[in-house]
Order: structure tokens, then sequence, then C-alpha cells
């Protein structure tokens, strides 16, 4: 290979382009290219743009190519496959889908579904199920797919011609409470815990996901706990699904990681839910742009064969640029209209591009394809994709929403079709050549063929030789033994008078489990950022932070016992400022068990105010993909987190958490508490194979960690427990306590005591969330029960005997311990911290939100006197005493 020299140029000279060396330049380039291939021509280009570089010359950037395919013709593979036979299965499955929603709304009016979705998308899944998609390797997992959730009635109906879904489940689509076997309305592993892997229809948290999942199989590769195999992770997007920041919000990542066992495939019909994307721009081309510019491989699929001879004839470069002068708003009409409405509006701004469509009927312009449509196009993008190294690949594939539906098609409304007219349905089963009789199509009748069949054979050897049917979840679940609670026995012993917090407490347990003989290797610590706010240090010399390429500086701190190290196999997954990719690390992570055959254990560790509120789709979806693992809510709690003020003040993630079915929260005050919920944890997830995830509240608030007393363990997981009883006499007054604040309450049971001679108990509340829930289900058996005997709630069981009123006080809102209200009903006083957060100390803090023991002292007082068992008059002096104001504004509103 020659390459020229280059000659300076002084640039105030202005110096006119020499025609001819350009031509040279490009005749040369072009023997590259017929020679050497593409990959070597894009090498020199890289090579010649470094040097330009280095030599002070700044090449124009290019983040947008013509708007044309980026593969050219001469540079496609044939098709593979059996062009005739997929066509009709595609046409087949095209029928189910549309019949299946069709027939349900027809049937049970305002059920909903959609049908313009998959129209658009047939084609993409259909090359890829025939000949991308691997079901497995060998004996090791295959291929994941992140499916578009609005396309969900395809995907039943290809499992419905495999004869994985039986015609009873597709006439009970979107009936799932029936007494019979039905489908859900979108991809929902919990429902469908045998089928699918992903949700996805909530817009946004698919792409995300699966570019942390893509991260997540490196990161278990590279510390060889499964093997390297060409497995590949698809995610099916709708354009206007990249509006949303968390569709994009990562591409970077997928870059420095070199994540090329990663592809998007963009649907690009140019429409979101009531209308066009971008309709005074080109969708394709602001992703093009967002995608190279973030170092994508992009793959640009916009144009059907049948275009390939127009572009061929057009030798004046017109139809190019009609092409990128058109916005998207008119190529819906395109769509929308015609073929007559393309000719006048598209071909007919030019006089040439008359010409070049001359010989072509309206019907033929009106059925010129998008490249998204074309079997052939996409074959060869994919194959580009799965064959591109170094890089995340993005295909843009231009189709049209709707595609086929008729009058439905590409029209703003298309997105809300349930159902067609009786006449549409009839043409669309001719078109499509499906052999059902007209009224049966009126009916929205589903159609299989028998088994022996062409299309029915094709289909299943194609899977066969793929590894199996697709989609597909793994039910099974690997076990481990969980260690014995006494393996945590530091935290059981106490801090023995060593002030601590219950966050350095679980870092001690953590780095016990990072050593443990089995478990060790299959803990993920996962982390945002501020690891040493958790105080990590400690963990990151001991196991190393993971990065992909290993540490390439030297850290400055490498001379001091407990430095920065990053390893190829280091075991935290340090996420950086990312609450929604640390999310998406830990959805891969908790569902390791069932989508590698390996039950990995994470623990994420964040600061609690930025968890629930911030991602709460994201848990909400782990909870649906049967995720296991534990949240851990660091700097929990409204008065706690000294200084930081109202924005990072957390005092309702507890209220959150407690709306997610599969979660269990709970609100420790002490280590030994944490060690009995963690090990209680590892056992219900990973050894019996439960399908729930923890939510457990950490505090940087350091004091003395008492030693476990003996039987306490059923309390701690049932929720409740006494702490301390009554020092002297029979208790009149029962505290409830959380967290920190079971200090303050027991300094509360001392003022009470000793200044004003009323005994109360104290007691442990570490989850009021699941003795609600222990309530409402005896509540509901005793419902459904009414001539056996009565069975008791854990709350009252465990208060059995004892009398008095009820304080309950925690760093979270008063709503919090108000869940038990139905039973304690008028004993229950909640206090709690409602309102915006305040940058102060915590003796400040919690005498502003009535959470100190004063102020816990004073409500007992209070409710006492109510009770008429204690003098008012009493009571009102001692607030005075205690220093609270009654004329304080509330908290709540301050």
């Amino acid at each position: 290979m020659v390459i020229m020299n280059a000659y300076p140029v002084t640039p105030a000279e202005p110096v006119e382009s020499d025609q001819s060396e350009i031509a040279e330049w490009l005749e040369a380039f072009d023997q590259i290219i017929d020679e050497e291939g593409p990959i070597q021509a894009g090498e020199l280009l890289e090579a010649l743009v470094r040097r330009a570089h280095e030599s002070g010359v700044e090449p124009p950037t290019q983040l947008h190519t013509p708007y044309k395919n980026t593969i050219p013709v001469e540079q496609e593979l044939p098709y593979p496959g059996d062009r005739e036979v997929e066509r009709r299965i595609e046409a087949l499955i095209r029928w189910n889908a549309m019949a299946m929603v069709h027939r349900q709304n027809k049937k049970d009016s305002g059920i909903g579904g959609h049908l313009a979705t998959y129209s658009s998308l047939a084609t993409l899944l259909e090359v890829g199920f025939n000949h991308f998609f691997h079901a497995t390797y060998g004996d090791q997992p295959g291929d994941m797919i992140y499916f578009q959730g609005h396309a969900s009635p395809g995907v039943y109906a290809r499992a419905f011609l495999e004869g994985r879904i039986t015609e009873q489940q597709i006439l009970n689509f979107r009936h799932e409470t029936r007494g019979e076997p039905g489908l859900s309305s979108y991809p929902h592993p919990w429902l469908m815990p045998d089928f699918w892997r992903f949700p996805t229809v909530s817009m946004g948290i698919g792409p995300i996901n699966a570019i942390y999942q893509a991260r997540f199989m490196r990161y278990l590769e590279n510390r060889n706990l499964i093997e390297k195999t060409p497995r590949k992770i698809w995610a099916y997007i709708g354009d206007g699904e990249t509006d949303e920041p968390e569709t994009l919000g990562a591409l970077t990542l997928a870059t420095r990681e070199k994540l090329d066992n990663l592809i998007f495939v963009v649907n690009c019909n140019l429409q979101r839910l009531d209308g066009p994307v971008r309709g005074n721009g080109k969708i394709i081309s602001e992703l093009e742009g967002a995608f190279r510019g973030a170092g994508w491989n992009v793959i640009k699929v916009i144009w059907g064969s049948d275009w390939d001879s127009l572009l061929a004839r057009d030798r004046t470069g017109l139809l190019l640029k009609r092409m990128e002068e058109c916005v998207d708003g008119e190529y819906q009409s395109f769509k929308a209209k015609g073929g007559a409405y393309t000719r006048e509006h598209f071909f007919g701004k030019y006089p040439e591009l008359l010409e070049l469509v001359r010989d072509m009927t309206d019907q033929q312009i009106e059925n010129l394809h998008r490249g998204g449509h074309d079997p052939k196009k996409v074959y060869n993008a994919y194959l580009r994709a799965i064959e591109h190294k170094g890089g995340p690949t993005v295909i843009l594939a231009k189709t049209v929403k709707g595609y086929g539906l008729g009058s439905a098609q590409a029209r703003n409304a298309t997105h809300q079709e349930k159902k067609l007219t009786e006449d549409a349905l009839v043409s669309f089963r001719k078109v499509f050549s499906i052999p059902v009789p007209d009224e049966a199509a009126k009916e929205g009748v589903p159609y299989r063929p028998e088994k022996e069949t062409p299309e029915i054979a094709y289909m299943k050897e194609r899977r066969k030789q793929l590894g199996g049917y697709m989609p597909a979840r793994d039910k099974r679940q690997p076990k481990l033994q969980a260690p014995a609670l006494d393996f945590f026995s530091d935290a059981l012993g106490g801090s023995r008078g060593r002030a601590v917090s219950t966050t350095m407490g679980f870092v001690s347990m953590l780095r016990a489990l990072l050593k443990h003989p089995d478990m060790g290797k299959l803990v993920v610590p996962i982390v945002p950022d501020e690891g040493r706010t958790f105080g990590l240090e400690s963990a990151i010399r001991q196991v190393g932070i993971y990065a992909s390429q290993g540490q390439l500086y030297t850290p400055h701190d490498q001379d001091i016992l407990l430095y920065y190290r990053e390893e190829k196999d280091g075991q935290i997954l340090e996420e950086g400022i990312t609450e929604a990719g640390s999310m998406a690390s830990f959805s891969a992570a908790g569902t390791a068990y069932s989508n590698y055959r390996l039950p990995s254990i994470p623990f994420y560790m964040y600061y609690s105010m930025f968890g629930f509120q911030r991602v709460g789709d994201m848990i909400w979806a782990f909870g649906d993909a049967r995720g296991k693992g534990f949240l851990m809510g660091g700097t929990g709690g409204r008065t706690t987190l000294s200084g930081e003020g109202l924005q990072h003040c957390d005092g309702h993630s507890i209220v959150m958490s407690s709306v997610y079915p599969t979660c269990l929260t709970y609100d420790p005050a002490f280590a030994y508490e944490m060690a009995i919920i963690v090990q209680d944890g590892l056992r219900r997830m990973y050894q019996k194979g439960e399908d729930v995830f923890y939510y457990i509240t950490m505090y940087n608030e350091d004091y003395a960690m008492p030693e476990m007393p003996k039987g306490v363990e059923e309390g701690v997981l049932r929720g409740i427990y006494k702490y301390k009883s009554a020092a002297d006499g029979k208790p009149v007054l029962q505290l409830f306590g959380s967290g920190p604040i079971l200090n303050e309450t027991l300094r509360a049971q001392t003022i009470l005591a000793e200044k004003y001679g009323v005994q109360a108990d104290v007691w442990s509340v570490t989850s009021y969330t699941e003795l609600r829930r222990d309530a409402l289900t005896t509540d509901r058996w005793n419902l459904l029960h009414p001539a056996e005997k009565e069975k008791q709630p854990y709350i009252l069981k465990a208060l059995a005997g004892a009398e008095g009123p009820i304080i309950a006080a925690s760093d979270y809102m008063k709503i919090v311990p108000d869940q038990l209200s139905p039973w304690l009903r008028e004993r229950l006083v909640s206090l709690g911290t409602d309102g915006f957060g305040r940058s102060d100390n915590r003796t400040y803090l919690r005498k502003h939100f009535e959470v100190s023991a004063e102020s816990i002292a004073a409500a007992g007082l209070s409710k006492l006197s109510r009770d008429k068992k204690f003098d008012a008059k009493k009571a009102q002096k001692a607030f005075e005493e205690l220093g609270i104001d009654p004329e304080k504004i509330d908290p709540a509103r301050a």
C-alpha cells in the first residue's frame, strides 16, 4: 500500500483544489476496497485521520452519512433462507398477531392490545428467528433478546405456530384471571415464568438493561465464572422510545467497555404513540449522529431492494437529494396516502425524478419497500453486526407503523388501533394469502397449518439448528447452601462498646461473605459512586474494582494500604454517578441464576434517597423479572444524615418499597439484626429459591452495637420483638423504635421512668411492612373461613399482655407505623419525619421533626393523659420541661 506524501500549505494562502489529484486519491481508495476489502479500507481511513490530527489538520466531523443504506448493494451477500417459505411464515404470524388483538377487542371491548408495532417489526424479528437468534451455544445459554414490548402479539403468534402456545391461550390474550391459561399483555416473566425473560414495555428500561447485561456478561467472563461464547444481547427499540433518557443515557459505557456482544435494532417506523417522532426532521439521521458520536458502529437499513435500481439509474443524484430533503412527517404521508400522492409530492418535485418512475404504476410506487421490510437488507445488516469487533452496533431500520393494515397504515392513530373493519380484515387475508374463509376472517379466527406443512417444518428446523425455541426462560434455580447465622459472629457479638454505624456493620459482613469458600465468588457488590462514603475502602483492597481493561495507570495512593485498585477480574462494580445504570447491573446480577445458570448475589449500596423515587420503575421490573438480591439503602433516614439537607434526607423510601410485592423491607437498628436479616435472605433466595428481594436500610450514625439477645431471631424476621422491658413495675406504655431512633426510644424510656414515674417497654420494630403483610394475610384467611376459629396476626401475638398506648417512632414518615393502625387502633400514636429535610446536626433535626427522646416521652404523656391515666396538667408542664413548643409549626409543612 502506497500513501502519498502530504505537503504543508500556509493557511493564509488560499489554494484551489486540484480535482485531478482528488480523483487519483479516490481511484487509489477504490482499488484498496476492491483488492483488500472494506475492513482494510476502513483501517486506512483511521490511519489517515490519526496522521491528520498529528499534523495539525482537523478532519471534518462526520456524524451523519447520506440518507441511504450503509451496506452498498455490491457488498450484499445472497439471502440464505427460502424466501418464499419465510414470506408465508411471516404472513401467518402477522395474521395471528392481528387476529388475537382484533378478536379480543371485538368480544371484550376495551381490553386493549396493539396491532401496529409488530406489523412494522415482523421482518426484523423473523430474519433473527430464522437465522441469528441462538437459544444455546452447545451446553451454554444462548443469545438474549429484549423485545419491543408492544410487539408481544407477534411473539405469541410465532410461538403459537411452533406449538408452544395453545389456541386456548391465544383466545385468552389479556384474559389471565378466568381460570384458563391466558397470555399477559406484554413481556412479564412474573406472569409467564417459562416464556418471557425481560420486562421491556416500560419505555427505556429495556435498552439500558441490555447495555448493562452485555457488560455483566463480560464481567462474568473476565472473572471466569461463565464460559466465553459468541452469545449476543439483542435489544429491539422503538424510535420514539429513544426520547426516554434511559434509552440513550448509557451509550458511552457500551463503547468504552468495547461491548461487541451488544446489538441495538431501532425500529424506525417514524411514529411515537400519538404521531410522528420527528415530523420536522429525520429520526434516523438524529440517531445516527447520537450513536456515531458515542462511538457505536452504525448500520442504516433505509431502503428496500426495489429502490436499488432507481438509485442506480439516477445519474444526477437528485433521488438521494430528494430523500435527504424530506422530513419524517412527509414520509409518513407518503405511506398513508398511497402511490399517486407519492408520485406527485415526492418524485414530482423534480421533473427528472418523475421521468425516473414514468414506467411505474401508482401501485408499484406505493409498494416500494422500506429497508426494515426487506429480508435481504436486514440479513446483511445483522450479519455485519455480529461480525463487527471492538464495540457495539446499532441498526437503524426504517419501517412503516401498521405495515399491511390497510387504511390504518402509517396514520397518527395507528398505535391506538385495536381492531379492523370487516372489509379491512378480508383485505388483510387476501394480501397475505391466509387460507381462512371470509366469515372466519371477519371474526379474527387464528390459523395454524398442520404439523407436516412446509412452513411449520421449516420453522422448527431453523430453531433446531439455532439451539431451541425463543423466547424461553429457564425456571431452574441453582441452589446454594446459605451460611449458618454464626458465620456473622462479629455482628452477633456486638461492637464491645465501640461506636460504629450499621453501614460499617454491613461492610464487615460483606467482607466476610466475599471470603466465603462457596458464596464468596458469587457476591456482586455494586455502588454508583462514593464507595468510600459507605466504608468500602477495605473491600476495594480485598477484591478490587472491575475494570475490563485492567488498571492502565498507577493510582496516586498506591503507597498506602487501602489504595484504589482496579482489576480485569475485580469483583466490585463501581458504576459512576448513575443510579439507573447501577440498577441495571443489579438486574443483570439478580437474574443471572436464570440467564446464566449462575446464582450471583448482588448487594447494591446507594444513597437511600436516590433509590425508589429515582429508579422505581426499574425496581418494579426487577420484581417482575423474579430478581433476587439486596438493595442496601445507605445514609438512611431523614435526621440521621447530618448536614446534607433537603435533597439528601430520606424519610420515605420505606413507604415506597412497601408497594413492591416481592420486596421485603427491613429497618434494622443494630448489626445483629442486620446479620439475621441478611442470613435469612441468603437462605430464602439462594437456598430455598424464593422469588423475593430485600430492601435494608443502613445508617451512618455511630453508636455502640449490643450483643444479640437470645431468642430474638423470629421477632427480627417477622418484624418486632421486645428489646428492653420496663425497669421497675408494670409498664403502662409501649415504645416502638426503628433504626437509630430506637436509641431515642431507649432514652425516652429512661426520661419517663426517672422524671415522671411512667414505666414503658421498648420494642424494636424491624419491619412494619412485613407485620402489615402478615396481618393482611391473616385477615383474608379469617374472612374466607368464617366457620373456623379466627387466627391472630403476629403483631397481636407479639403484644399479648403488653398494655397501654403505643408510641411508634422512626426516622421515616408517620405512614410507616400507621400501616398497623387497623389492628392497633386507638392505641397507636405515630411519630415520624413528614416534610422536607433540613441541614443541621441530628439533635436539632430530631427536635425539629419531633422524633427526639423528649418528643417521644412527651407524646407518651399526652396520650396517657387523654386516656385518663396521667394528669393532664402535669403532662402540659412536662412539655415545658422537655423543651417542647406546642405552638411550633408542623414540620410536615415547614
